[in-house]
């Protein structure tokens, strides 16, 4: 699918953050684009985007996946992976905290 000329098509967003920085990227794609094609767009843009990038994807906070359909105005992001399963560091904050 071929990029639109500007000001036609879907306006996104292309999100990622890192502890103390973030990018964003706003991206305007063909009307019945998928998110495949927003990442596409993002590496031509210069961003580096590999297949771990790929596989963590929301929008708006809900789990997508490459072949999702965008709609204008979305917020597409790349979600970094978690480095602590968040159910055993609070069972080991709760532990923590019991009076002995």
């Amino acid at each position: 699918m071929t990029e639109p000329a500007p000001g036609v098509g879907l306006r996104v967003e292309l999100v990622r953050a890192w502890p103390g920085r973030s990018e964003s990227l706003a991206l305007r794609l063909a009307p019945g684009a998928r998110v495949s094609e927003a990442l596409d767009a993002a590496r031509r843009a210069g961003w580096e985007i590999s297949g771990d990038d790929a596989g963590r994807l929301a929008i708006f906070g809900r789990i997508v996946d490459v072949a999702t359909a965008l709609h204008a105005d979305d917020r597409i992001e790349l979600l970094r992976p978690l480095l602590a399963d968040p159910k055993q560091r609070r069972r080991a904050r709760a532990a923590a905290a019991k009076p002995r």
